[in-house]
């Protein structure tokens, strides 16, 4: 059944904003649109109009009203899984296709899947609606799915999946727990993955060793980053390469929740080292590279929202150092953050339901 939500949409330009202080001056936040229910994520069309993902499972279609787009299949609603990423493609405008990360039924549980689907034009309806990956069943329990979807420039598509609370199994390459996968358009594995033709591991693997990735983009260069949770400490930023292995939960820089140690220590051969870490956590999830449209200064700068202490990090440097905290009343449990077509930065809020807008004054 659909439910109905009191939803506000405001204009996308011109809109009363909240004066906001940052290292650069004075900005504006507005609020897009208020009164969503977990929210997880959102993308832009060509023309302007938002998707927006809600962790439940309805996926919205934001412009001068909102919509409810039909057609999505099942869904998992289960602890942290359920409708998750979404991504529009670079061809959008020619080809109407989507990309939808989501918790998908299995048996004994829900695994991390990937659907693609076709955007009729009116928006309002989903077709040639196709699973195109999922993880190997056989997983349980309601956390860790990841599900960052990232476009390479090469047309083929990272999807992040989370270890699922089974830790060891992050270093097994026989299921996609704690890995980056990569697959083609339409499911089909790229010749040149890794582990492809090796006996015994999964050949979408592109990179293993994760906990919980729920943030990944490119940088300006064009090569994967991802941002991902740790357990109590070492939140982490990797710079995702082919066939890296990430050390969980062999080496961490944090604790169980307990006060444990974790595995071997911080550091082990063979496995890669954070570009940047946390400690204590700060819960992040949605991640992006800022090309310096409206702030030249932050050009290639990397933004990662927080869950746990209501800000958005930006990152800088050569080690990469967090140097400032983009932190407001409207920052509140930061679910997703990204750029939009004019260069301001966009950004989810769980914690207010709302999607706003963030510009100079």
């Amino acid at each position: 059944m659909v439910r109905i939500v009191a939803i506000l949409v405001l204009c996308f330009g011109g809109q009363a904003g909240f004066a906001f202080q940052t290292s650069l001056g004075q900005a504006q936040i507005a609020p897009i649109v208020t009164g969503l229910d977990q929210p997880w994520a959102f993308g832009f069309l060509p023309d302007g109009r938002v998707l927006i993902t809600e962790r439940e499972g309805r996926l919205l279609l934001v412009g001068d009203t909102v919509n409810e787009v039909q057609g999505l299949p099942e869904i998992a609603d289960v602890g942290q899984g359920g409708l998750l990423d979404v991504l529009v493609p670079r061809d959008f405008a020619r080809s109407r296709e989507i990309f939808l990360s989501y918790a998908k039924p299995q048996r004994r549980g829900a695994g991390t899947a990937l659907m693609r689907a076709r955007l009729s034009e009116d928006g309002l309806r989903l077709s040639d609606v196709t699973t195109i990956f999922e993880m190997e069943p056989g997983t349980s329990g309601g956390q860790h799915f990841g599900s960052r979807i990232v476009e390479g420039r090469d047309g083929t598509l990272f999807l992040t999946i989370g270890d699922r609370g089974d830790r060891s199994s992050a270093q097994d390459l026989d299921i996609e727990t704690g890995t980056v996968v990569r697959v083609m358009r339409d499911g089909r594995v790229p010749r040149d993955n890794p582990f492809v033709g090796q006996s015994g591991a999964q050949p979408e693997i592109w990179s293993f060793g994760h906990r919980n990735p729920q943030g990944a983009t490119l940088d300006l260069d064009g090569n994967l980053l991802v941002v991902e949770h740790g357990a109590r400490g070492g939140d982490e930023i990797n710079r995702v390469t082919r066939g890296a292995n990430y050390g969980w939960p062999v080496i961490s820089y944090g604790r169980h929740y307990s006060g444990r140690a974790i595995g071997e220590g911080t550091a082990k051969e063979g496995m890669e080292q954070p570009a940047f870490y946390w400690d204590p956590s700060m819960a992040p999830s949605g991640m992006m590279v800022y090309s310096g449209a409206l702030w030249p200064e932050w050009r290639g700068d990397i933004f990662v929202g927080s869950l746990k202490f209501d800000y958005i990090s930006r990152l800088d440097g050569t080690p990469l150092e967090e140097v400032e905290q983009l932190a407001s009343d409207e920052t509140l449990r930061v679910r997703d953050v990204r750029e939009g077509p004019n260069g301001g930065i966009w950004f989810l809020s769980i914690g207010n339901g709302t999607l706003y807008r963030m510009a100079p004054n």
